[in-house]
């Protein structure tokens, strides 16, 4: 049985909760896992890029794993909670590949002309267990981190790329605070790259962590320095059918800080990292051909 409800694993990453529908015209089926035939016979006819599928116990789990594994099925776990026998699947559509992709590409293609590639490792969709929480796991889009990096156990990612064609937007910031809090913090830049299909546009967001702020005058408490997702960015990319060839307007160029993509400070001849309003043109342009 398929449903539209949308339940949604929080950002504790061990509980579960009711989100609104979005309303950006998104279709987000929900099914009730049956067996692992049907449960690909499902993910088959997903036209989107989202599946959330219900009582998924840890052993079904391990053998939907084990039959993703044996017949090298190319979708992901975006988050799986054994606590609540909730896994939330995403397809790679065409759209959804080139969505997080093309932004990484970019990034790297920035890394080879700076003589720095040797400096990072791309983890792709490595599956990462919450830190603290037995049973969850999580696969991101795209991911990597500084080569230094891969000597501490267990490895995050210092940056993470989400796309989102069906999946709302909301349920990617839901999965953007996962990353964060399962991570123990350790991931310092996630992207959001959300395809609207009903205005016709893309939105990418930068997300960073920050202190939490208190108000002047009161008294520092032991949790008034805990992190918090702070909003660092948001492009807007839309489409104009107006000229010929069809243009793309985008409102800024994306900033990739090097200190918390690297975890030190930028050195002689290092800075950030920027992708131009020319670059995130073409990058819609693409997007726009697979939608």
């Amino acid at each position: 049985m398929t449903s539209t409800a949308s339940p949604s694993i929080s950002a504790s990453a061990s509980s579960v909760s009711t989100v609104p529908r979005s309303n950006q015209g998104d279709d987000v089926p929900i099914i009730r896992f049956t067996n692992v035939q049907d449960l690909f016979d499902a993910i088959n006819s997903n036209t989107g890029d989202c599946l959330v599928v219900t009582h998924v116990s840890p052993t079904r789990f391990a053998k939907i794993e084990r039959e993703r594994e044996k017949r090298r099925r190319r979708f992901r776990f975006r988050r799986y909670d054994s606590d609540r026998e909730i896994l939330l699947i995403t397809t790679a559509t065409d759209l959804h590949e080139r969505l997080h992709l093309e932004i990484h590409q970019k990034y790297i293609v920035q890394l080879v002309r700076s003589g720095r590639e040797e400096s990072w490792v791309s983890m792709g969709a490595t599956t990462h267990r919450a830190r603290g929480h037995r049973g969850v796991y999580g696969e991101g889009d795209s991911t990597g981190g500084p080569k230094s990096r891969m000597a501490i156990r267990p490895i995050w990612p210092t940056l993470v790329v989400e796309a989102g064609e069906s999946y709302p937007l909301a349920e990617l910031r839901d999965q953007m605070r996962w990353w964060f809090s399962a991570s123990d913090h350790q991931v310092k830049i996630i992207l959001l790259a959300k395809f609207e299909h009903t205005r016709r546009a893309i939105t990418l967001e930068k997300w960073e962590e920050e202190p939490h702020s208190t108000r002047p005058g009161a008294m520092t408490t032991r949790g008034s320095s805990a992190l918090q997702p702070v909003l660092r960015q948001t492009i807007s990319m839309t489409e104009n059918t107006t000229t010929d060839p069809v243009s793309y307007n985008v409102t800024g160029a994306l900033v990739l800080g090097f200190s918390l993509l690297f975890l030190r400070s930028a050195g002689p001849g290092e800075g950030d990292f920027i992708l131009s309003v020319q670059e995130l043109e073409k990058y819609a342009e693409n997007c726009w051909r697979v939608s």
